[in-house]
């Protein structure tokens, strides 16, 4: 695929570089998200240099984390979920723009759509109602060549068909606890979306990044953090699904698929 590259660089963030443009997903940054800890070595600021628009899919401090914005700088370009904006003004930010599902922006040739998402929007969890609350959301983003899927977090939902057929899918497999709550997609569910995109290639993501300190030398939590993104292959591999598993570590470049005529 020229002009396209992925580099996985943990948790929810991609850094994708597509065309002339240089994208980042949900960045989380740092060696510590709130009360969570990253278990692997937090990305190079190399990797996240140069970054032209920044999508955010939902207000969770897992996927908007201010301190990992900061690292971007106030100026840079970010997009949020209708209703987020006055929030993430007031911390500083000064090109912050929103986005409801349906609607589109443009940057450098590139056309984002943001899609709708099954998923809390509250800032801190389902159940509250004071705070900073926007419908969580998902984004389409395209070439004339070239389309991926940003699922941000998100369950299964039918309309995730009319998406399809997509080049690259970024999936969530799982989570940063030993059990995942409403709003999510498992491994298993995560190959249903795969189909329902009829997505060439799935890059797994929200997996073996961020745990509760207390729990990650637990053996159950060993294996949340790296089995995940190895059954979401495998139940691509036993569903009979056309999409190729981009397997990739926390911090790797993404070995993508050559690239055909997608029509």
């Amino acid at each position: 695929m020229s002009g396209f590259n992925l580099r996985f660089l943990g948790h929810s963030t991609v850094r994708l570089e597509l065309g002339e443009r240089v994208l980042l997903t949900d960045p989380v940054l740092t060696t510590r998200v709130g009360g969570l800890t990253r278990v692997v070595p937090p990305p190079a600021p190399e990797t996240y240099e140069g970054v032209d628009l920044v999508l955010l899919s939902h207000l969770h401090g897992d996927h908007l984390h201010v301190p990992s914005l900061k690292l971007l700088g106030k100026r840079t370009r970010i997009v949020v979920p209708r209703g987020a904006g006055a929030w993430l003004a007031k911390k500083g930010f000064t090109r912050v723009e929103e986005i409801a599902p349906g609607e589109t922006l443009d940057e450098g040739g590139l056309t984002i759509t943001a899609t709708k998402a099954v998923h809390s929007g509250h800032r801190w969890g389902p159940r509250l109602t004071h705070g900073p609350q926007s419908p969580a959301i998902g984004h389409v983003i395209e070439t004339k060549t070239t389309k991926v899927y940003h699922a941000g977090d998100t369950d299964l939902f039918d309309e995730m068909a009319d998406f399809g057929p997509v080049d690259v899918a970024l999936l969530p497999v799982w989570g940063w606890g030993p059990n995942l709550g409403p709003g999510h997609l498992d491994p298993a569910r995560a190959a249903q979306a795969a189909e329902l995109t009829q997505a060439r290639a799935a890059l797994p993501v929200h997996w073996g990044t961020l745990a509760v300190p207390g729990l990650k030398r637990t053996a159950r939590m060993r294996r949340l953090l790296a089995d995940p993104p190895r059954v979401f292959a495998a139940e691509v591999r036993a569903k009979g699904i056309a999409t190729e598993v981009l397997f990739t570590e926390p911090g790797d470049a993404v070995v993508l698929p050559a690239a055909t005529d997608r029509a």
